[in-house]
């Protein structure tokens, strides 16, 4: 079963920093011919960041972009003045069965920009900046951390990576 958890917001904490949605689903595992198909939806006003860890995930909008996101890479969409997009396993990966696992940030725009013109961006876990110290391994998603920053467009100053530590 495909589940998708809510971090934020929550009764707590409506907002932290731009992040006004942290969405994680998975991890799961689609059988054979299965997948996700998030149909095509609106979005205005915001944008979102898709990073996965596992799985596959093809993306399509109304600008005519067509992005398959893989493990470590990300996709930025910003949506400003309007765009429609869907989200689905792709065809090789409902094949054979596959697994799914990730997180969709969303993000205030700030004040003067919720009405930019809509983008996609797509970058490749290559081209994300890895620091690997003393039993840490940071992939810097967006923004700037020890040193090291990441390529890809911030609307709002954000500090967004995926920090794994080993144990002890």
């Amino acid at each position: 079963m495909f589940k998708v958890r809510r971090t934020l917001p929550s009764k707590a904490r409506i907002m932290v920093g731009p992040f006004i949605f942290v969405d994680q689903f998975g991890p799961a595992h689609f059988d054979i011919g299965q997948g996700m198909d998030v149909r095509p939806h609106p979005h205005i006003n915001l944008a979102t960041v898709t990073y996965l860890f596992e799985g596959a995930i093809d993306h399509r909008d109304s600008l005519g972009t067509y992005a398959t996101i893989r493990p470590g890479a990300l996709n930025l969409m910003t949506a400003g003045k309007g765009i429609v997009h869907s989200e689905r396993t792709p065809t090789m990966e409902r094949a054979s069965g596959s697994p799914i696992s990730g997180m969709q940030t969303w993000l205030a725009l700030p004040d003067g920009k919720e009405e930019i013109d809509p983008g996609f961006e797509h970058v490749a876990a290559n081209d994300l900046p890895q620091i690997d110290d003393n039993g840490v391994t940071a992939r810097i998603i967006m923004g700037s951390l020890w040193g090291r920053t990441a390529p890809t467009t911030q609307h709002a100053e954000t500090i967004y990576a995926d920090i794994l530590m080993q144990a002890g």
